[in-house]
């Protein structure tokens, strides 16, 4: 939790920054998936090195594996302290968090996540889409307690009626038995705001399941990454768009 304790950027305090640029506030107003890889790393560090701010080396970090983070979460220490400003204090805590949240995600494995409001499935999405740089189109295959019994990938590239084809969706609905289907895509330009090729397919696509029986219970845009003038995601429900 934020104790109002400073970050030590190298050429300043983080107190020193905008209100609006400073990681931890931002966590605190937006959540947590409003802020970027860099930002939470930024978290993690605390403090930069003499002449790098804390932004900066926690690029860095993300910059010695490739921008990868599943090859950061399982560094061995060694490695992480051949960064820079990577000292063997930082690289235990660095590696003390991600070993927590591998416990957590080994704890969760085999439960079946419900996607019961437009939040959760952009959570449960938003660590796929952050590193994306084109969109995908996926159909969440529900039952009737929204349980996610398959999470399908149906297109990759921009979202339009030729590719997200009725067919695609519920192909996939129909074999697993699902009641229900939720649509999902991002947009790696991080402003969630649908299209009118958006708005024009999940009228297709709703449309047709009313045909066929399985009813389109939302469309959720993510976007790809965190942007301080939009929100991290819209729902089609929400909109009245669905």
């Amino acid at each position: 939790m934020y104790d109002g304790a400073t970050i030590d950027t190298g050429v300043g305090m983080i107190a020193e920054m905008p209100q609006r640029e400073r990681p931890r506030e931002r966590l605190l107003k937006r959540g947590v998936d409003a802020l970027s890889d860099t930002e939470l790393l930024a978290i993690l560090l605390r403090c930069g090195r003499r002449g790098r701010s804390v932004l900066a080396l926690a690029g860095d970090v993300l910059s010695a594996f490739g921008g990868d983070l599943g090859r950061l979460s399982v560094a061995a220490v060694p490695e992480l302290t051949r960064v820079s400003g990577i000292g063997q204090a930082k690289a235990v805590e660095l590696h003390a968090a991600f070993g927590l949240g591998r416990r957590m995600a080994e704890q969760r494995e085999g439960e079946t996540p419900v996607l019961d409001s437009p939040a959760c499935v952009a959570r449960f999405l938003t660590s796929r889409f952050s590193s994306l740089r084109q969109e995908e189109f996926h159909a969440l295959l529900l039952d009737t307690k929204n349980r996610l019994l398959k999470d399908c990938l149906v297109t990759l590239g921009l979202v339009d009626r030729s590719l997200c084809h009725p067919r695609e969706v519920f192909r996939h609905a129909i074999a697993e038995s699902a009641t229900r289907v939720l649509l999902a895509h991002n947009h790696p330009s991080g402003d969630p705001t649908p299209s009118a090729g958006d708005i024009q397919c999940t009228t297709q696509l709703a449309k047709a399941g009313e045909i066929i029986g399985i009813q389109v219970v939302d469309h959720v845009i993510v976007g790809g990454r965190p942007r301080d003038d939009c929100p991290p995601f819209i729902s089609f429900q929400e909109k009245h768009l669905l």
